[in-house]
């Protein structure tokens, strides 16, 4: 298969018309003309994750954050990611990336569809027409209201987690959840202007924490790739539902911090 045969069915699932402005999705490295046999299935593009891709003879690296996000005026080995980018193009390997179009069309449900939320809503409106709002972010009931600690756990448990951080009285009633993946420090907001009893999400700084306990909403931080690694679960089983003849490999990279 062609890589722009791919990428059109990619964008099926992902239309690329649902990224942010400021977002940098599509495909960053490499021919579209190319045939792609093979796809390494990652959350970022990093030095092992192309050599991950250069050992299992992948021809694309299909990740959730761009290689590329600002303006880059040259590409040279001495730079880090112009070393990257030379290093892909040497071994024909493409790289797409889908970020903000999937965190819309893609992610959001699938995180509130693994919470089992009821009455599933969206949490930041990015797209409205006559028949549907689309955006980051979900928000709903749970199917039991529990505390604040049962929910932690759980959320340990659905996302395969060794930990989260909690912010707020752990014994006390959640019902009404927000779940945002990635970095929600902005989704914090609009989880209160909902009511929500809690926002499940990621890379939530200290004072963000203590504002939003003082405002009544709970935090439950699982981490920025805690959360989006189901990025390569789920695309995994959409290729080999769509695409039966591509070979799929999930990324055996990891979060890069860890506990010591």
């Amino acid at each position: 298969m062609k890589c722009k045969d791919l990428i059109a069915k990619l964008e099926e699932l992902s239309p690329a018309m649902y990224a942010m402005e400021w977002d940098n999705s599509g495909l960053l490295v490499g021919d579209e003309n190319q045939e792609v046999q093979k796809v390494l299935l990652s959350v970022d593009v990093t030095d092992e994750v192309i050599e991950e891709a250069i050992r299992g003879g992948a021809d694309m690296i299909l990740a959730h954050h761009p290689l590329i996000f600002s303006k880059i005026n040259r590409v040279v080995a001495t730079d880090f990611l112009g070393k990257r980018i030379i290093k892909m193009i040497e071994n024909h390997i493409c790289c797409y990336c889908m970020h903000t179009n999937f965190d819309v069309m893609g992610m959001a449900d699938a995180a509130a569809d693994e919470l089992g939320l009821l009455q599933s809503e969206v949490l930041m409106v990015t797209y409205e027409d006559d028949i549907s709002k689309e955006g980051i972010g979900r928000y709903g009931f749970l199917k039991d209201i529990c505390s604040l600690r049962e929910l932690a756990e759980r959320v340990k448990h659905i996302f395969d987690l060794e930990q989260v951080m909690v912010y707020g009285d752990a014994e006390a009633e959640v019902a009404k959840v927000a779940i945002s993946t990635g970095s929600g420090k902005s989704m914090v907001k609009y989880a209160l202007q909902k009511d929500c009893d809690v926002i499940i999400t990621g890379d939530i700084d200290y004072h963000t924490a203590l504002d939003s306990v003082a405002q009544g909403l709970c935090i439950i931080d699982a981490g920025h790739f805690g959360l989006e690694k189901i990025f390569i679960t789920y695309l995994q089983e959409y290729l080999k539902r769509e695409v039966p003849e591509m070979i799929t490999i999930p990324s055996e990279q990891g979060e890069i911090g860890y506990i010591v």
